[in-house]
């Protein structure tokens, strides 16, 4: 997309408004002055963030860094940090600015809570009762959202909810970390389809596409039900669920189209297919080495092939677009976006190849450079939201509109 052209936004759905960049006077594009953030907000962020910084801490420690402890039971915490404290706080803090309603935001502040009292190592499972409550209101607001709009994506959020809800009702239950992995896997990757699915109505996706989609969707959710009672032949299922879901994806996404554009644009795009290709590589360490996704180097590999691979490019992809909108600020895009996306896939060719060659010096140096790409990816969107040099920029759509109609 060419600055200024808005042709492949997405349509707006009944009672919203997509996001056009439109150009300036000498054709740089223009931005309204952002809104103050809205009071509360960046404090839900705050744990979001501590847990990232947390999690990659005892992740390095995990892999064989020898970092000074900072609480005994960090290092078992690293998972349930990530994906409930970040990834959970955020995607939650995300769906209740398009939600517009101040009840929307009590399901992040408690899995912020419960990343709190995790990282406090308070006695008992508070934290674990915190984020299952925040992940069942996440369920409940979901729902909420299909009664009043049914369609194939909102039902996609939804049973990504419910398969975190179902992971962390078993966590909380006592289930050691890697035997709830597969539904955590699930909620993030039904969460991230279910967008891009809804983003993808601007092809005018046929009844084929669609209906394979679904049955993605529905072989998924029983592989992940399959690993509670055959745990290798659940994640052997899941894996080839993950990898129908990448080529799914690789084959329908807007961003086959958008990534012979320009720009942000462009950027988003490269990040998404890129994504989708570390999820494929997943899926298929998943079903390989299903008998040993209990720990150790393939464990390390098949899941951050997804989790850091997949998620992380989504993260660094949708980020210039979802910050405007929760914190009611600009972000201008510049190049050196690219480089904490490319560092983010070196460190993780290196990784990966790590634990699959027994190369155990790489596997450490990749999971180092993999928090570096974290890293430069926080300090390349700060950087970008305190300059006001002209530039392919993006703001806040209204609130209570669907975020992923701003997303190009």
């Amino acid at each position: 997309m060419e600055p200024g052209d808005d042709s492949l936004m997405a349509s707006p759905t009944p009672g919203s408004k997509a996001l056009p960049v439109r150009p300036a006077a000498g054709g740089s594009p223009a931005t309204a002055p952002p809104a103050r953030p809205t009071a509360g907000r960046p404090a839900l962020i705050f744990p979001a963030i501590l847990s990232l910084l947390a999690g990659l801490y005892a992740g390095l420690g995990r892999v064989g860094w020898d970092l000074p402890p900072l609480a005994a039971s960090l290092a078992a915490a690293h998972g349930p940090l990530m994906i409930g404290g970040f990834l959970g706080t955020g995607i939650g803090l995300e769906r209740a600015v398009a939600l517009g309603r101040r009840a929307g935001f009590i399901f992040p502040a408690l899995t912020g809570l419960g990343a709190l009292a995790l990282l406090a190592g308070l006695p008992g499972p508070w934290g674990a009762i915190l984020i299952a409550a925040g992940s069942g209101g996440l369920l409940g607001a979901s729902i909420g959202i299909i009664f009043r709009q049914p369609a194939l994506h909102h039902a996609t959020l939804a049973l990504g909810a419910l398969a975190w809800l179902g992971g962390n009702v078993l966590w909380l239950g006592g289930w050691p970390v890697y035997r709830v992995v597969p539904w955590w896997a699930a909620f993030l990757v039904l969460t991230i389809a279910g967008e891009r699915l809804e983003l993808s109505r601007v092809l005018f996706l046929s009844r084929g596409a669609r209906t394979a989609f679904a049955a993605i969707v529905a072989a998924l959710l029983a592989a992940v039900a399959l690993t509670a009672a055959a745990p290798a032949a659940g994640a052997r299922v899941e894996g080839l669920a993950l990898l129908a879901t990448a080529l799914w994806l690789l084959r329908h996404d807007v961003a086959r189209r958008t990534v012979r554009q320009s720009g942000l644009t462009r950027f988003i795009a490269v990040a998404m297919l890129s994504g989708y290709v570390w999820l494929a590589v997943g899926g298929v360490l998943f079903a390989l080495e299903a008998a040993r996704l209990v720990g150790g180097p393939p464990y390390d590999a098949a899941l951050h092939a997804v989790f850091v691979g997949f998620v992380f490019s989504m993260i660094f992809g949708h980020a210039p677009i979802i910050l405007p909108a929760v914190l009611r600020v600009v972000v201008a895009y510049g190049t050196s976006f690219y480089a904490h996306l490319a560092l983010l896939h070196l460190s993780l060719v290196l990784r990966v190849g790590g634990d699959l060659g027994g190369w155990w010096g790489l596997r450490r140096w990749g999971a180092l450079l993999n928090v570096v790409a974290i890293m430069l990816f926080v300090a390349n969107t700060v950087r970008a939201v305190r300059r006001r040099a002209p530039a392919p920029s993006v703001t806040a759509p209204p609130e209570g509109a669907p975020l992923t109609e701003a997303i190009p």
